[in-house]
């Protein structure tokens, strides 16, 4: 590892081999060497450095003081941070009040101690897999600039991946979390559904009363497996205990009909006699669900979450299409093309209903087969990180898998099953394409069964399967 981790600049303070005030300046400076990736958008350095004044002389003076007391920390500008409202990167929230108050998870970090001091870069209103947008530019991949860093969380891996920031909090509604850390080759927590107030994000627009919404979730992102354990105490309020993975069930899932990179798939396997190396039980299976009406439910409940967020005038127009985009569907259109976005986007209730009783019906058989396996593992995207592709909308675009172009959406099939079923996940490193590129794997678990992934997670650590800095 070539930087500090969290706890190891924890127990530094802690010890008073350094201060506060020091990693504040160390973490700007690094901020700024690195800028041309684009990861910190916005800072508040006179409130940062008032706060890590004030953790110096509380620990000075014998004071307690929380578990993340003076540790320099950036967020994700998908949450409103006192003095740093959500931009999103829409020009209509730029010169936003800055005195908003805290996101609720921004708050119990800040309450933690940790010193808040930066923004990080997200596409417009967190609606992309890349990371970039007309305020603040394009967030690039660390390992090679001209690629993709993944998004939305795509400034936040990169600030992990350069060592900018030693933790982070992100959101995942369509793989945000999960994706980006898996492009830069950093560690992230995607939640069980509802375990983490997502109260003070945008999207909604500010000024929206809240409402959770199907789906979303918000989540830790670390460089190392421990600091994302260290992070997800901190922000569920829960202590977990570390326990060996050996004797663990684990399904390695590659062979749905899906789209998959030879290379991700070779790195993915090497992963599994990673952990086979550390006692766990690792065999081909796949969980007991049809995946492409997996894929149908996940965009059935997805798009209506989008959807809700539109402005009304943008809704007519689509609505105003449905009857042809719906026509196209029943001719054969793609689900992963425009029209059925369309179709999509402008679900009636019935339809809506319909998709929350398939996923009721596939959460019942998943939680059933979990009684054979602790947990799943599988790729995290069919390709690792990509060349910049902003053309067009995202139904238009496509991604090359293994010299075959396929459409964009695809990008999210392999993180559909536990984003649509509510499971947590965790995106973890696994080692390098032949170019140098991060290659992630996920981790899946049944419900409530962070602590597993985590134990997961750091068995891959222990296994040396992948290298989460660079």
């Amino acid at each position: 590892m070539t930087e500090p981790t969290a706890r190891e600049l924890l127990a530094d303070l802690t010890a008073h081999r350094v201060s506060a005030r020091e990693l504040l300046d160390a973490a700007v400076a690094r901020a700024e060497a690195t800028e041309e990736l684009t990861a910190v958008v916005a800072t508040d350095l006179d409130r940062a450095r008032a706060a890590a004044a004030a953790v110096d002389e509380a620990r000075a003076a014998g004071a307690e003081v929380g578990r993340l007391a003076g540790l320099p920390m950036t967020i994700k500008d998908g949450f409103d941070v006192t003095g740093m409202p959500a931009v999103c990167g829409s020009p209509s929230l730029v010169g936003r009040d800055p005195d908003v108050p805290d996101a609720d998870v921004v708050a119990i970090a800040r309450a933690a101690g940790a010193v808040l001091w930066g923004k990080t870069n997200v596409p417009l209103m967190l609606g992309d897999v890349q990371t970039y947008n007309a305020v603040y530019g394009t967030t690039r991949n660390p390992y090679d600039p001209e690629r993709t860093s993944g998004g939305s969380s795509g400034g936040a891996a990169v600030a992990l991946a350069t060592g900018v920031t030693s933790l982070e909090i992100g959101s995942d509604l369509g793989g945000s979390l999960r994706i980006p850390a898996g492009f830069c080759g950093v560690h992230a927590l995607k939640p069980t559904w509802g375990r983490l107030p997502g109260r003070g994000q945008v999207p909604p627009l500010p000024g929206t009363p809240y409402v959770e919404q199907d789906l979303g979730v918000v989540g830790p992102m670390a460089r190392t497996a421990g600091d994302l354990r260290l992070l997800w105490e901190v922000l569920a309020g829960r202590s977990t205990t570390p326990t060996p993975a050996s004797g663990l069930r684990v399904a390695l899932w590659l062979d749905a009909p899906l789209p998959l990179a030879g290379e991700v798939r070779s790195i993915v396997e090497s992963a599994a006699e990673g952990l086979r190396a550390q006692g766990v039980a690792v065999e081909l299976a796949a969980p007991p669900v049809d995946v492409d009406e997996l894929i149908e439910t996940y965009f059935g409940l997805l798009f209506p979450v989008i959807a809700a967020g539109l402005p009304a005038k943008v809704l007519d127009r689509l609505r105003a299409q449905r009857p042809e985009a719906v026509a196209a569907v029943a001719a054969g259109a793609s689900r992963y093309r425009e029209q059925a976005n369309i179709a999509f986007l402008t679900a009636d209730d019935d339809a809506i209903l319909a998709a929350r009783g398939r996923r009721a019906r596939m959460q019942r058989a998943v939680a059933a087969w979990f009684e054979s396996y602790d947990a799943i593992l599988a790729p995290v995207t069919a390709v690792p990180a990509f060349p910049h592709d902003h053309s067009g909308s995202l139904a238009a675009r496509d991604v090359e898998v293994d010299g075959e172009a396929v459409p964009y959406l695809h990008l999210f099939d392999w993180i559909a099953l536990a984003s649509a079923l509510h499971l947590p996940a965790v995106s973890a490193p696994a080692g390098r394409t032949a170019a140098g590129l991060p290659v992630g794997v996920q981790l899946i678990a049944p419900l409530d069964r962070e602590d597993r992934l985590l134990d997961l997670a750091e068995a891959l650590e222990l296994a040396d399967v992948g290298a989460a800095q660079r």
